[in-house]
């Protein structure tokens, strides 16, 4: 049934001053109760942010944020341990720089084109010298909307050079470059599909940008492209998500970008809600159905039209006499011929849970304020310490060698087990519910109540464990 009016959460809508706003009231058709506002007014704002979301008692706080405020919502999340943030800061990870992207890929063993990071700048001007062009050169930090605008194709030593010297990139960002027929967008709800389109660059150009002249078509995105998307975005967690995908002339298709901020028509910001409405209300708001390659049929309406399209709905096939002729229409889709309603069923719908552990902290992750250029002589800054930054290896195309320091299952399981009242099988129970011991970690760190969804586990021993606990963290 779902729940009622005083079971659901408490929402709010994250906004930042001088930010587009993602979401609105109008997306969140049918939620009965108020949805609060929280605004960022940047600089010092972080204490009275944290006092507003306490005051209005919000429990979860939904909207993207910009790359220049990532780090500082880091700080506060940690802050609000009872918030959940959506998308998280995890899933946000990405958004705040083109390096994020490319570690989130590394760590996930995702395609991307071969890339080169580098915050010894010395190091980067060796590579450079006897590396093969032509190299892709990209501003990796910063804007939130590049457009092309930030990204550079050299033929040459002297032409990468003459770029980096008078750009002044940080950390020089470099990836080889990618013949390709073009890049694909693709965004997704839940982990599905639900539009994708393809972006040509003009004849005779390589940047496939809108903006930069490139043009758009949604007919026939290959199977492979899709199942990267989806593939990445359970990787990164998301309840929205979009990629941008270079379909090279090799047919292999590689993750240039990814995000949860992203240009997006007005319907597909109320699809994103509908789903998180569902999501929240434990299915009392009704699921959207968003059928495989219905933008192929949308995307032949003009784009005035799509961009005032408010609160689709489609209906599920239902075989009938009269939906015969649309049940047996079939399409050519890796490399066979199927039924249309059939990828609905290979595409599903997930309802994303909140993580409780931080996988990409700051203090190993934040490489962009870590390993920042160092000011000129007579300029003071604070310099984080020594301990707390990671340093970029020999090869500093791959990841940093610092790493967290993880706690097994046996210690875990010794800790709990150390607890009166708590035996092998609740032990088993606490783990197996969780699924890993990071999300353990999490819930011990932040939300330690959450134990109680595990069988056998009281009120009273919640008391236990989280005394237990701060004795262990002393």
């Amino acid at each position: 049934m779902g729940l009622t009016n005083k079971q659901l959460p408490k929402l709010g809508f994250l906004y930042l001053d001088y930010v587009l706003r993602f979401f609105d009231h109008s997306n969140f058709k049918g939620w009965p109760n108020k949805i609060e506002t929280v605004t960022y007014h940047w600089k010092n704002d972080k204490e009275r942010f944290i006092k507003e979301v306490k005051r209005k008692k919000i429990d979860v706080l939904i909207g993207n944020i910009p790359a220049t405020a990532y780090e500082t919502f880091r700080e506060i999340a940690r802050e609000l341990p009872h918030v959940r943030f959506i998308p998280s800061m995890d899933t946000q990870f990405s958004n705040k720089s083109k390096e994020n992207v490319t570690r989130f890929a590394w760590k996930y063993d995702l395609p991307i084109p071969k890339t080169y990071v580098y915050y010894n700048h010395k190091n980067a001007d060796k590579f450079l010298q006897k590396c093969e062009y032509p190299k892709i050169i990209k501003k990796s930090y910063e804007p939130s909307n590049y457009g092309g605008y930030f990204v550079h194709k050299v033929d040459s030593y002297t032409e990468a050079r003459e770029l980096l010297d008078d750009k002044k990139y940080h950390p020089q960002y470099m990836q080889d470059f990618v013949p390709m027929e073009a890049d694909i967008r693709v965004m997704l709800i839940g982990h599905k599909p639900v539009c994708a389109f393809w972006r040509r660059a003009p004849e005779g150009e390589w940047l496939t940008n809108t903006s930069q002249g490139g043009s758009m078509d949604y007919m026939d995105v290959p199977k492979n492209v899709l199942d990267l998307a989806v593939k990445v975005s359970k990787a990164a967690n998301a309840e929205y998500w979009a990629c941008d995908v270079a379909y090279g002339i090799d047919g292999v298709p590689r993750i240039l970008e990814c995000a949860t901020a992203f240009a997006a028509f007005p319907y597909i910001r109320d699809w994103i809600a509908q789903y998180i409405m569902w999501s929240l209300s434990e299915g009392r708001f009704r699921k959207p159905h968003m059928p495989m390659f219905n933008w192929e049929e949308l995307g032949k309406m003009d784009a005035s039209i799509l961009r005032t399209l408010r609160h689709l709905h489609f209906g599920k096939f239902s075989p009938s006499y009269d939906g015969e002729y649309f049940g047996n229409k079939k399409k050519n889709y890796g490399g066979k011929k199927v039924h249309l309603h059939k990828l609905d069923k290979e595409y599903k719908i997930y309802d994303i849970k909140r993580r409780w552990h931080e996988e990409w902290p700051s203090e190993i992750y934040n490489y962009q304020d870590n390993l920042a250029l160092k000011p000129a002589k007579g300029m003071k800054t604070k310099s984080p310490k020594a301990k707390d930054a990671p340093h970029p290896t020999t090869d500093e195309t791959s990841e940093s060698a610092m790493d967290k320091i993880k706690i097994t299952k046996e210690e875990i399981s010794d800790f709990f087990s150390s607890i009166d009242g708590i035996g092998k099988k609740k032990v088993k129970n606490i783990i197996n519910h969780f699924e890993n011991i990071d999300e353990v970690v999490g819930v011990l760190h932040q939300n330690s109540s959450i134990l109680t969804e595990v069988t056998g586990i009281t009120k009273k021993l919640v008391a236990k464990i989280e005394k237990a606990w701060k004795e262990l963290l002393k």
